[in-house]
C-alpha cells in the first residue's frame, strides 16, 4: 500500500527524512513523494513534487552502488547540507559555534578507491557494495575518481586471478600517484611463491607503480610519491592519504593560516607520512608523532629530499594508548592533531590539561570532532572557528578544521 509524504530535511547520510521521521532514500527537502513503507524506512515510488535543488545524476550506477547518496542534489545545496552536519554535531556537543561555509575540495576527483572483488555467477567481478547490503555492484568506471583510476576495476579483476579470482573475498585499494597506480591487496592472507611471482609479473604488465599485499611490498617500479605543499610525499603501501589532492591542499592551507607567523615549535600528532608536518616546517620546527613505522619512513624520505625547512623530529607512538602528557605538550607553541575517524579522545583530555596556547584539530568525523572539541572547551579552550572541507562529494563524509585558543595562556 502506497502513501504520500512531505520530505522536510536530509539526514546525515544523505537520505530524505519525511515529516513523520520516515527515511526515504533519494528524496530531497521540499519534495512530496509517493512511498511504500518498510518499517522506519520507505521505498520512493514516485516524486510527486520536485525540489528546485534536484539535478540529473551523472553516474549510471547511482541508486545501485552505495558509494554516492546525493548525486541528485545541486552542488551549492550539498555544501549547505554538509555545513549543517558539522553544525548539528557542534550543537549536540554543547558548543555554540557556527561553522564557516563549507569549502569545495573535490578538485579533479578522488585519487583513492577500494574495490571489492568477488566471484559472482561464474565470473570475477570488481566493484562497490550496494547501499546497506553485501551485494556487489560491478563497475566498469567510477566517474567520481580521477581519470587515472578509471581502469582500477580492470586492474583489480586482473590481479585477483592468481589468488583465486574473488572466490575468497578480496579488497583492492588503488591510489593514483605520479608514478602510476599504487595497489594494495587485502583479505587474502599469505600467498604461495608461485602466486607471488605471478602477481609481480602482472604488476609489470599492468604498468603498476607499486603492488603490495596487506601493506607488504611485492613490487615497486620506482619510489611512489605525490606532490605536497613543501616537497614530495611518500605514502606507505596501503597507507593513508587524503581522498583528493584539492582536499590535502585546502586542509594544509587552513592549518598554516591558523598557525600564524609567530609560532616557533609545533607538535603534529597523528602525522601520517607528513603532509602537514612538511608544510608547517617551512615556518616552525615540528615534532611529528605517528604510530605507523612505514608512514614515518615516508616522512623521513621526504625530509631528506626537502630544502629550506626549519627542522622535523619524529617519534613513533600510539597516541590512543599513550598520548602526549601535559608536561610534554607544554613545550610547544601549537599542537595540531589529525586523527582517524575514531577521533582523539585520550589525547584531547591531555591537551585540555595542558598550557598549549593554540590547538588545531583536523577531523573526518563530525561526531568525534564534537566530542573532542567539548573536552578541550571544558579544559579552558575557546573554539574560534570551524571550517568544513568537502572532498567527499555526493557522500555524507565531511572534513573540518577547528581552531582552539586559550583566552589567556597559563604560562
Amino acid at each position: 500500500m502506497s502513501e504520500s509524504v512531505e520530505i522536510i530535511r536530509l539526514g546525515a547520510k544523505g537520505d530524505g527524512i519525511a515529516d513523520d521521521g520516515t527515511i526515504v532514500p533519494y528524496t530531497l527537502p521540499g519534495e512530496r513523494a509517493e512511498i511504500r513503507r518498510e518499517g522506519q524506512r520507505a521505498e520512493c515510488l514516485a516524486i510527486e513534487r520536485t525540489a528546485p535543488d534536484r539535478v540529473e545524476p551523472f553516474c549510471p550506477y547511482f541508486m545501485r552502488c552505495g558509494g554516492c547518496r546525493t548525486q541528485h542534489l545541486a552542488r551549492d545545496a550539498e555544501l549547505v547540507w554538509k555545513r549543517s552536519i558539522v553544525a548539528g554535531a557542534l550543537s549536540q556537543a554543547g558548543l555554540d559555534v557556527e561553522p564557516q561555509p563549507a569549502l569545495d575540495a573535490h578538485g579533479e576527483g578522488r585519487r583513492r578507491i577500494t574495490l571489492h572483488v568477488r566471484f559472482v555467477e561464474g565470473r570475477t567481478e570488481a566493484g562497490l557494495m550496494a547501499a546497506r547490503s553485501h551485494e556487489l555492484v560491478p563497475l566498469d568506471v567510477c566517474p567520481i575518481t580521477v581519470p587515472a583510476l578509471h581502469r582500477a576495476p580492470d586492474v583489480a579483476r586482473a590481479l585477483s586471478v592468481p589468488i583465486g579470482g574473488g572466490r575468497k573475498p578480496l579488497d583492492v585499494a588503488v591510489t593514483a600517484t605520479d608514478q602510476g597506480l599504487d595497489v594494495d591487496l587485502r583479505g587474502h592472507g599469505p600467498v604461495s611463491p608461485g602466486a607471488n611471482a605471478a602477481l609481480v609479473r602482472l604488476g609489470g604488465e599492468l604498468g603498476l607503480a607499486r603492488l603490495s599485499l596487506h601493506g607488504e611490498r611485492i613490487m615497486e617500479a620506482e619510489p611512489v610519491s605525490v606532490p605536497g605543499e613543501a616537497g614530495r610525499l611518500y605514502p606507505s603501501p596501503g597507507g593513508f592519504l587524503q581522498a583528493t589532492a584539492a582536499g590535502q591542499t585546502t586542509l594544509t592551507h587552513l592549518v598554516l593560516d591558523a598557525l600564524g607567523p609567530k609560532v616557533k615549535r609545533v607538535a603534529d600528532l597523528f602525522s601520517g607520512c607528513g603532509p602537514l608536518a612538511l608544510a608547517m616546517a617551512t615556518k616552525a620546527s615540528v615534532h611529528a608523532v605517528e604510530s605507523e613505522a612505514a608512514a614515518l619512513a615516508g616522512l623521513d624520505r621526504s625530509l631528506r629530499a626537502a630544502t629550506g625547512l626549519k627542522g622535523i623530529t619524529m617519534e613513533r607512538r600510539d597516541l590512543f594508548r599513550r598520548p602526549l602528557l601535559p608536561l610534554e605538550l607544554n613545550a610547544y607553541d601549537a599542537v595540531v592533531f589529525d586523527p582517524p575517524r575514531a577521533g582523539a579522545e585520550a589525547q584531547a583530555r591531555q591537551l585540555a590539561a595542558s598550557k598549549v596556547p593554540l590547538v588545531i584539530g583536523v577531523a573526518c568525523d563530525a561526531g568525534t570532532f564534537g566530542r573532542d572539541a567539548s573536552i578541550l572547551a571544558a579544559g579552558g579552550y575557546r573554539l574560534e572557528t570551524v571550517t568544513p572541507v568537502d572532498q567527499f562529494r555526493h557522500a555524507g563524509h565531511i572534513e573540518m578544521v577547528g581552531v582552539f585558543r586559550r583566552a589567556k595562556a597559563k604560562r
